[in-house]
């Protein structure tokens, strides 16, 4: 097999430089899959039933704080309705919470996470964004690829909720396929296997600007990556290789969030502005720079009919490695798989509670990878879409969970959701 210039301007770039120590938040193969999957359980997690900053409606607020007595007899039933409901559970439910969530995500094959998250209040006693409980996770998963990793986390809440800390700790190994950067005649049918290897961790701090919904924040990232690259048979003249980076970086972030609910909105914006700075005096071997931007819309229609609009694109700059180049991420689009210098894509999805807890939902995106900003150079582009349903399984903290079915031109595969598909605690 013929390797195209792209592929070997980058794999010899390796052994004379520190590219492999760039990292990015958005990009990085193995948190992503981690973090794509345990988002939907940390969301579950997050206290209360709105982002701080958020309004909740009045009932979720007045039965967050006045105990009901049919309640307390089933965690596990509505009193409203006797529908099957977690609300109970979750208001009441601290000290140890186990977690467990089956990974379907196409590019590492079926697998399963689990952890446990602890609790220092119950979810219940949150209002309208403040008063939550601190949160500590530890958790692990695996997937039939023979992927795995292991993470600790921990989020709180200080000076009357207007300051929030997160520290996390991870290390994995993921197995994936590379299929090039842009548009590659070569790889897109016979993709290079290769392995990613981080440890470290971040801090992040993020403050509200006033008693607005804006929070500005800054974190801070430190890792070691080992990258494994198996070269194909037919390619003797270029051996495997392995290797060790460091990377350290800030990011600092600009959000404003009116959502009405973090875990399954119905109204409201969240934008969020976020850039990655990475340096050899931060800690690292090498520089780069990304920029990222993400925009999503919820809009009530009438009949029990719910829009959910999402935008966003991530720019790289410098000459980073493959691994670190965004890559579309949409639902049915294996992960990694469509990469590029820029991305950009766009998705929607139109959800109908047609009858009781019960809905469904369609949706559809499309996607952008290039290589220049100037010729588009390398474009890719990927349909994605398909139905999905739900069932609203905690009211009061409106929580929705159900499962997707996402097609694309490469495959189909199917998520477990719980809440929203584009989480943002």
């Amino acid at each position: 097999m013929r390797l195209t210039h792209n592929l070997k301007r980058r794999l010899k770039a390796l052994p004379r430089s520190a590219a492999f120590a760039r990292l990015s938040r958005r990009t990085t193969g193995v948190l992503t899959v981690f973090l794509l999957f345990g988002s939907c359980a940390w969301a579950e997690m997050t206290p209360g039933g709105t982002q701080s900053g958020a309004v909740t409606d009045s009932t979720s607020r007045a039965a967050a704080r006045t105990p009901d007595a049919s309640r307390e007899k089933s965690k596990f039933s509505s009193a409203e309705d006797g529908w099957f409901d977690m609300s109970g559970f979750l208001a009441e439910r601290y000290g140890f919470l186990p977690v467990g969530f089956p990974i379907t995500e196409p590019a590492t094959g079926y697998g399963l996470a689990l952890g446990l998250a602890f609790l220092d209040k119950p979810l219940g006693v949150a209002e309208a964004g403040y008063g939550r409980p601190n949160i500590s996770v530890v958790g692990g998963l695996w997937t039939e690829n023979d992927s795995w990793g292991a993470a600790v986390g921990d989020q709180r809440y200080w000076f009357d909720d207007r300051l929030q800390t997160t520290a996390g700790i991870i290390y994995c190994s993921v197995n994936l396929d590379f299929y090039g950067i842009g548009d590659d005649a070569v790889l897109k049918d016979r993709p290079l296997r290769y392995n990613l290897e981080p440890k470290g961790g971040l801090v992040r701090g993020k403050s509200r600007v006033g008693g607005t919904r804006l929070w500005a924040g800054l974190g801070y990232a430190f890792w070691r990556t080992r990258v494994s690259f198996e070269a194909p048979a037919e390619t003797p003249r270029i051996p495997d290789f392995e290797r060790d980076s460091d990377v350290g970086g800030v990011m600092p972030t600009l959000v404003f969030d009116s959502r009405d609910n973090i875990f399954t909105p119905t109204r409201g914006t969240y934008a969020e502005v976020t850039g990655a700075l990475y340096d050899p005096m931060l800690g690292g071997d090498d520089e780069f720079q990304s920029v990222q931007v993400v925009a999503l819309e919820f809009i009530p229609l009438p009949k029990r009919l719910y829009l959910g609009l999402r935008a966003d694109g991530t720019a790289n700059f410098g000459d980073c490695p493959f691994y670190m180049m965004p890559y579309i991420s949409l639902r049915g689009a294996p992960i990694m798989r469509y990469q590029g210098e820029q991305v950009a894509q766009v998705e929607a999805e139109l959800r109908w509670q047609f009858w009781r807890r019960f809905s469904v939902l369609g949706f559809a995106g499309y996607g952008w990878a290039w290589n220049d900003f100037e010729s588009l150079d390398n474009t890719q582009t990927v349909v994605t879409g398909g139905p999905g349903f739900r069932y609203e399984v905690a009211r009061e903290y409106g929580i929705h969970a159900g499962v997707d079915f996402a097609f694309s031109p490469d495959d189909w595969a199917f998520y477990i959701q719980v809440g929203n598909a584009w989480p943002r605690p």
